[in-house]
C-alpha cells in the first residue's frame, strides 16, 4: 500500500531534484513508486520550485482536514464483525476469515481495528464476547491403569494430523467432584465431540465415550488417547466394543494431549470454573460444541472445524 514521503524523504528529493535526477532516477533512489514521486510533486510544486519544508506542512494540513473514515462505519463489514462476535469468535478469527472468504481488501478488517474498536465502546458491551484466561490446572495424582498402553506407541499418522479420526479426551469436573462433561477432539480437525455424566467415574464416563464414538464411522474413529485418570479404567471394554486402540499420556504431561487442553479451555468460557456441570441440559451442551466446531481457526487456515472434518471446502466470495 503507497505512504506518503516521510520529511527526510522530501529533503532528498529536493536535492535529487536540483541535481537534475529525472522522476524515474528519484523513484529508483528513493525506492518509491514513480506514481508516488509524480503525486508528491503535483501536490506541491509551485511551478518548477519544490520546497520540502512548505510540502510537509501542505501534507499534514491536509491530513487534518481529510475525513476519518473507519471500517467499523462501513454496515456490511459492522455486520460481520457484530455477527462472528456474537458467535464468541475471537477478532483474529474473524479478520483471518474475512481475508479467506472476501477478495476485495476494502471490505475486510484487521484484527487490531476490531480490538481498537471494542476498546471505544461502552465498557462490557462487546468485551464480554472474548475469551477470558482462567488459571493453570493443578496436577493431579495418577493412578497405574491395568494393560495401559503408553503414547509412544501411537502411529505416525495421529502424531503427524494426517487423516481425522484420531481423537483426544478428557473430562471437565464441577465443583466438589460433581458432574461432568467428557469432551473428545480430533487432531487434525480439532471438531469437538461433547457429552454429560453425571459422575466422573470409569462406567458412566466410558459409556459417555462408547456412545460419542460410536456414531462415527469406523474412519472417523481410529484411535484415542487420555490421560491417566481414572475415569478412564474401562478403556479396555471401551477397546473391546469399537474395536479402536486406546492410548495414555506420560503422567504429568498434558503437552502430549495438547489439542484436548487447549479446547477445554475454548469450553471454559462458556463453562467457567465453578458451573454446576450436573444442571447442564444436552441441549446445551450440544449448542456450545457447535459454536466450536463452526469457528475459524488461524491453525487450519481460517478454515472450521466441521469443515476440516466433513471435508467441505469454502470458496471465496468475489
Amino acid at each position: 500500500m503507497a505512504s506518503h514521503l516521510s520529511m527526510d524523504e522530501r529533503k532528498r528529493l529536493s536535492t535529487l531534484l536540483e541535481a537534475g535526477f529525472s522522476r524515474a532516477a528519484v523513484s529508483r533512489a528513493l525506492v518509491r513508486a514513480k506514481s508516488t514521486i509524480t503525486r508528491e510533486l503535483a501536490r506541491n510544486c509551485r511551478g518548477w520550485w519544490y520546497c520540502p519544508r512548505q510540502a510537509q506542512r501542505r501534507a499534514e494540513r491536509r491530513r487534518r482536514q481529510r475525513p476519518l473514515r473507519r471500517k467499523m462505519d462501513h454496515p456490511a463489514i459492522a455486520a460481520q464483525v457484530k455477527r462472528g462476535l456474537r458467535a464468541y469468535h475471537s477478532p483474529d478469527q474473524i479478520a483471518g476469515r474475512m481475508k479467506r472468504t472476501i477478495a476485495d481488501p476494502r471490505r475486510r478488517i484487521s484484527a487490531s481495528a476490531i480490538y481498537r474498536w471494542i476498546r471505544q465502546q461502552k465498557p462490557h458491551t462487546w468485551e464480554r464476547y472474548l475469551r477470558c484466561y482462567g488459571r493453570c490446572k493443578r496436577g493431579r495424582k495418577s493412578n497405574p491403569l491395568p494393560r495401559a498402553v503408553d503414547i509412544a506407541g501411537r502411529p505416525a499418522e495421529a502424531n503427524e494430523r494426517l487423516v481425522v479420526g484420531h481423537w483426544e479426551g478428557d473430562t471437565l469436573v464441577g465443583p466438589r467432584h460433581k458432574g461432568a462433561v467428557v469432551t473428545l477432539v480430533d487432531r487434525k480437525s480439532r471438531y469437538l465431540l461433547m457429552a454429560r455424566s453425571k459422575q466422573r467415574a470409569a462406567r458412566p464416563v466410558r459409556y459417555k465415550l462408547q456412545k460419542l464414538l460410536g456414531s462415527l464411522a469406523p474412519d472417523q474413529r481410529r484411535s484415542a488417547t487420555f490421560d491417566r485418570g481414572h475415569e478412564f479404567a474401562e478403556h479396555l471394554l471401551l477397546t473391546a466394543r469399537l474395536q479402536m486402540p486406546v492410548f495414555f499420556a506420560a503422567p504429568y504431561s498434558p503437552w502430549q494431549r495438547g489439542t484436548c487442553e487447549n479446547t477445554n479451555g475454548l469450553i471454559r468460557q462458556f463453562f467457567p470454573k465453578g458451573t454446576p456441570l450436573q444442571t447442564l441440559s444436552p441441549r446445551r451442551i450440544a449448542n456450545v460444541a457447535q459454536l466450536l466446531n463452526h469457528r475459524p481457526r488461524k491453525i487450519l487456515n481460517y478454515l472450521t472445524p466441521s469443515e476440516i472434518f466433513t471435508r467441505k471446502n469454502v470458496a471465496i466470495e468475489t
